[in-house]
């Protein structure tokens, strides 16, 4: 029931942007006044939980690790694994966020004959969100080209390794099979082994389903059913520099893409998609592990009134005597 919800939401939501884009009058809110909203949903969004992250205390360290930490000289440390400086901090945390080091690491379990539990490598899932994320990043590079003058030289060089293989007119981007294969073994991985089916929510469907939507209108829009292009560039341009038009003939396949990408914006700040900026502000990953090094003091430990065991035993010390208990003064 959560898997079907969010799949007939994203249905839904896909006839809503097909309905505004059959309609003459609807044209200018889905392709104006929704990407703005989106846009503006999406900044102050991330700025709120920012800050609200930013606002947590964090008296002590707690970063997590997996390696040897600095203690004695003659003891080698892991220092990327258990970093004690800024420097090992950096170096983790670029791992972290371009190769996704802590999820190479996976690993599954089995109940075996015996019983015996055995454990192995699985690095299906960390491929899958590595193909996933860098296609995400590679395919909006390439859209930035419809927000500007020309074709910026570093759009260019991406969309020129994308489309390596030249196959076919118009060119054959990999980033648009790649990410629909990785979107696709992401949600079959969810359906599939139980234990991930249980603890899956509607909020985990959802975004694999809107995120295929986006995926496959564009590769219609590219491949199959034609828009025109032109349209879709002075529409962007004019989007850009507040100056909105509304070209006709562009095709209602666009006006899908763009409500489901506007609905995308709209609800990565309050989503568990909000990891994007979440991974840079959590303190298990972004703090050295100098404990041992520095006197980290909480700044919120204010002086408190203590009911000491000698008050203590004044008060009760009649009582704790004719119990039989033990006391320091008679």
């Amino acid at each position: 029931m959560k898997m079907l919800f969010s799949f007939f939401a994203v249905i839904f939501l896909a006839l809503l942007g097909f309905a505004g884009g059959k309609s003459t009058s609807l044209q200018f809110i889905f392709g104006v006044v929704i990407p703005y909203a989106a846009v503006a949903t999406f900044i102050l969004g991330v700025i709120y939980r920012v800050a609200d992250w930013a606002r947590s205390p964090v008296p002590f360290r707690i970063p997590t690790t997996c390696g040897q930490q600095e203690s004695l000289p003659w003891i080698k440390q892991s220092k990327i694994e258990n970093p004690s400086t800024s420097m090992g901090v950096w170096a983790r945390m670029a791992l972290e966020v371009l190769l996704f080091r802590s999820l190479f690491r996976n690993t599954k379990m089995e109940l075996r004959e015996g019983p015996k539990i055995s454990y192995g490598s699985d690095k299906w899932l960390w491929l899958a969100g590595l193909a996933f994320h860098w296609s995400f990043l590679v395919i909006l590079i390439r859209h930035l080209r419809f927000f500007s003058e020309g074709v910026p030289l570093v759009i260019g060089i991406t969309e020129s390794l994308d489309s390596f293989l030249q196959v076919g007119v118009p060119l054959f981007y990999l980033t648009d099979a790649v990410i629909l294969a990785a979107v696709t073994f992401l949600f079959l991985r969810r359906v599939f082994i139980p234990q991930v089916k249980y603890i899956s929510q509607a909020a985990d469907y959802f975004p694999l389903f809107l995120i295929f939507g986006i995926a496959v209108s564009g590769v219609l829009m590219r491949y199959f059913l034609k828009v025109h292009i032109v349209g879709v560039k002075e529409m962007a341009m004019g989007l850009v520099t507040l100056h909105p038009v509304i070209p006709e003939g562009i095709g209602v396949i666009f006006y899908i893409h763009l409500f489901l990408i506007s609905v995308l914006f709209m609800y990565i700040p309050f989503s568990k998609l909000m990891h994007l900026g979440g991974v840079f502000l959590s303190p298990t990953r972004n703090l050295a592990n100098n404990s041992r090094i520095v006197r980290h003091i909480n700044p919120w430990n204010y002086p408190v009134h203590v009911h000491t065991y000698d008050e203590y035993e004044d008060d009760f010390r009649e009582k704790m005597k004719s119990a039989g208990i033990p006391v320091e003064k008679e």
